[in-house]
This record gives C-alpha cells, structure tokens and sequence, in this order.
C-alpha cells in the first residue's frame, strides 16, 4: 500500500506563478510539479497524479489553471481528480483572486493581502481587502466548494499584486499562504 501525499494545490499557472511557487517550495523545503503550470493547464488529473507520487517528497504544490473559460475548465477537472484521488491528501488550496470577464467565485476559509495581513474579508487580484467575507472571485476557483479540503486561503493574483509578491523578493505573500496551510494541517508535527 502506498503512502498518501500530502500536496497543496494553487489556483494559478502563469509564468509568475510558476516562477513564485518554485521559489517557495525550495525554501519550505518542498517540491513543485513545475509542467502543471501552463494558462490554462494542458496537463490531465492522471498526469498530474503521476508526477506527485514521482516527487522526492512532500509538501508538493501543484499548479492549476483555467484562464478564464467559463464553468470547470481543464484547470478545475484536473484539480478536481487530484483533489479527489485515493492516493492524494489535499492539506490546502491557496484559492488566486483574478479579474475575470465572467464572475465564477468561491468561498474562503481567510485571506492574505498585499501586505501579508490576514484577514477574514476575500482579496482581489492587486491582493486588496474586498467588501465581502469569505469570499474571492477567480476563474478556476468554481469548483472549490464541492470539495471536502481542510483550509481555503484567498490570495491576490501569485508572483504580481503590484511587485508586493514578486518572486525577486521572496514571493512573501505567496510564502505566507503555504507557511498557513502547513501550520493549520499539522505538517511539521507529522515530520518530528
């Protein structure tokens, strides 16, 4: 029997998310399935599957990317089948803000701003506090909320919000959002 992995997915493929969530894996001394970014996402759930459970170890992030297609795109049926997976733990999504034409959103558990500040409010793509609680519109976040994960963390749009996120400075908001997944699932308890 296989041991299940413990992966965090992101709702974001572009190349400054690729370039952000490699950075942040290396310091959390994580691993990255890199060839599941792409705008959108141009590899299948099985595909994706196969290359976690060839990963050196855990936490892995996956990207996946809808960009922009209305209802679940390629991006949302991949992350639904890695989501899904007997063999995959899913120990957080880090849920991206975008500015899509169609208005597809989902709830969320907290969220990180621009200033690396948490807050029970949903965020926009500039990583900036919106009106509503709980609540965050992007275009591959449709499908999140019929899915049993244990946390939901909003971000503004990965390696951008106005360089507050870019990858020559760390990614820290980026960073922060897995750093929060990892803490509230217990992770580094697991490792002791």
């Amino acid at each position: 029997m296989s041991k299940r992995r413990r992966v965090i997915l992101v709702t974001d493929g572009d190349d400054y998310a690729k370039r952000a969530i490699e950075h942040v894996a290396h310091e959390i001394g994580g691993r990255c399935i890199s060839s599941s970014h792409g705008n959108p996402t141009t590899l299948s759930g099985p595909e994706i599957v196969k290359l976690i459970k060839q990963a050196a170890h855990d936490p892995i992030l996956v990207m996946f990317d809808d960009s922009g297609i209305v209802g679940e795109g390629a991006g949302e049926s991949a992350l639904k089948y890695v989501a899904l997976h007997k063999d995959i733990e899913v120990l957080g999504v880090i849920a991206v803000a975008a500015k899509s034409r169609h208005e597809e959103w989902s709830r969320v558990d907290i969220s990180i701003d621009r200033d690396g500040e948490v807050t029970p409010y949903g965020v926009d793509k500039f990583g900036i506090a919106e009106l509503e609680i709980g609540r965050i519109n992007g275009d591959t976040v449709y499908c999140l909320d019929e899915l049993d994960v244990p946390i939901v963390v909003g971000v503004g749009d990965i390696g951008k919000m106005a360089r507050h996120d870019s990858y020559k400075i760390g990614s820290p908001i980026t960073k922060k959002a897995v750093e929060l997944i990892l803490e509230r699932s217990g992770f580094h308890d697991g490792q002791k």
